[in-house]
């Protein structure tokens, strides 16, 4: 099996673009290439396949095998990998993933990607729609318990669920130690990803990431979204919002006119190579 190791700002995948569908056992092969001391390493697998609907489709396998509904660290990749390597040569493009089809807007510089803009589409505020079990129209500043200590949460899908919780260091957080425990948090039906965040001004925010089915990473994309739009609505933002992550940094815009929120920032490509079965 031929692959491509990618990241978007280190939240880092192995990337396939040679099937028309998921190989069979595909999570025990998700788990088996993603280990860091056995296989190739990465946060999840991505599946570039045809698409009926769209330009391509993206599947991604998380790193314990579980399936994502979206990644846009991962999206980023994908625009940049098809690019570059002669799939396409449009700059505009459209990806169907498991939470719809997301539209994608390349800067080449020659014939190499250097940034890559994201449609993200409109955030989901709904709460039984996220899912968590939060009554009333939005989960804004939510309380939750764990272990004794109280957090209050903002609960936001971009296709994925994230609990946003502003917190007063979000760099050194020991988010190893709260993380798991909120992903699996009754409150949350089918798990959540978990960011902690401190706001530094109404432009810019520090934000770091438990990732549902993954653990601490160096980015999240859906993430830096959910963490954008919950500042907003809580009131210590303004829609534009500068998101310094552990890997690099995302600029997120939740747009006034047709309310989606719009995600830029870098993808590289590291290595190729070949997995022996």
């Amino acid at each position: 099996m031929n692959f491509t190791k990618m990241n978007g700002l280190g939240n880092d995948f192995v990337v396939m673009a040679q099937y028309d569908r998921l190989p069979d056992h595909v999570a025990e092969l998700a788990q088996n290439m993603c280990n860091r001391h056995f296989g190739v390493g990465a946060d999840g697998l991505v599946f570039i396949l045809p698409s009926d609907k769209a330009d391509f489709r993206m599947r991604i396998i998380n790193a314990d095998g579980s399936e994502a509904e979206q990644c846009g660290n991962a999206i980023r990749c994908v625009g940049k990998y098809v690019y570059d390597h002669q799939m396409t040569t449009k700059k505009e493009l459209s990806i169907e993933t498991l939470a719809g089809i997301q539209h994608v807007f390349l800067h080449a510089e020659g014939d190499r990607v250097s940034e890559v803009k994201v449609d993200m589409g409109p955030p989901v505020l709904i709460p039984n729609e996220i899912p968590t079990k939060v009554e009333g129209e939005k989960a804004i500043q939510i309380p939750i318990e764990v272990k004794g200590k109280t957090f209050h949460f903002t609960a936001v899908s971009m296709g994925n669920p994230h609990a946003v919780i502003f917190v007063d260091d979000a760099v050194h957080y020991p988010v190893e130690t709260w993380g798991p425990l909120i992903e699996v948090h009754p409150m949350f039906p089918k798990k959540t990803n978990v960011e902690f965040v401190t706001v530094r001004n109404d432009g810019e925010v520090d934000m770091r990431v438990w990732e549902r089915g993954v653990g601490q990473t160096l980015a999240c994309g859906t993430g830096a979204c959910a963490t954008a739009v919950a500042s907003h609505l809580v009131g210590k933002t303004g829609r534009k919002v500068l998101v310094h992550l552990k890997g690099g940094d995302l600029l997120i815009e939740w747009n006034l006119e047709d309310h989606h929120v719009y995600m830029t920032g870098q993808a590289t490509e590291t290595f190729s190579g070949t997995w022996l079965l």
